[in-house]
């Protein structure tokens, strides 16, 4: 595993309006992926988080978000010190959950197939549409990629990763089109609290049938934000 600087990232800051992530990058200031496939999720979609919010009961829904986003934040930095050579155990709480889940992706999903790695934590932009920041980008499994780092509480079934694959759709056509790339692989690297380790990968062709589905659903943010 070794980095090659090849691509400048640019530096971004972001904010929150009107409960959207917006990113200001260059002097443009663009909405997030992540709020995009939010804002325009399908009315079956958030009626099922409804009803899941229901179920569970909103002060235990909250917690369990809370706990999942505490969780992920740590699990990444772990996972992002050690990308960077900068592994210092002194600096994460020992035994931790999230320190065990970052071991595992880091055995099983990135020892001796990241091969090279383009920028960690970066800021990708598609001028004029959005913005948002790729955990990993690189060569994974000889292929040109980019890679998120996921958490979960249980095993994720493939019909409710598809807003992951819209992301590392979104994120594989910015970088395509700004640096110039041909990354044709999105992986998500994903571990369980049972310590159990899942892979998705989308490719090809399905790939580039998440950027077009992302950009369907940047046109449909755009045309809800005008009518708002």
């Amino acid at each position: 595993m070794k980095w090659n600087n090849k691509f400048n990232y640019p530096k971004s800051s972001r904010s929150i309006e009107d409960g959207l992530r917006k990113y200001l990058i260059d002097g443009e200031k663009l909405p997030s992926v992540t709020s995009v496939i939010d804002f325009t999720k399908s009315a079956e979609d958030k009626a099922a988080i409804a009803n899941w919010r229901e179920r569970t009961g909103e002060a235990l829904a909250n917690k369990i978000q809370k706990d999942a986003a505490k969780r992920g934040g740590k699990m990444h930095a772990f996972i992002e010190h050690y990308l960077l050579g900068q592994m210092n155990q002194s600096l994460f709480e020992k035994n931790e959950q999230y320190q065990k889940m970052a071991e595992i992706i880091i055995k099983q999903g990135i020892d001796g197939r990241l091969k090279e790695i383009w920028g960690v934590e970066a800021t990708l932009t598609f001028p004029q549409k959005y913005g948002g920041t790729a955990d990993c980008l690189g060569i994974y499994d000889s292929k040109e990629s980019v890679i998120d780092f996921k958490n979960s509480l249980k095993l994720k079934k493939i019909e409710f990763a598809q807003d992951w694959f819209l992301q590392l759709g979104a994120y594989s056509l910015a970088h395509n089109v700004v640096h110039g790339t041909n990354i044709t692989s999105g992986v998500i690297l994903l571990c369980t609290v049972d310590l159990v380790f899942q892979e998705f990968k989308v490719e090809n062709d399905e790939l580039i049938m998440y950027q077009n589905l992302f950009l369907g659903r940047l046109k449909k943010f755009n045309e809800m934000k005008n009518l708002s």
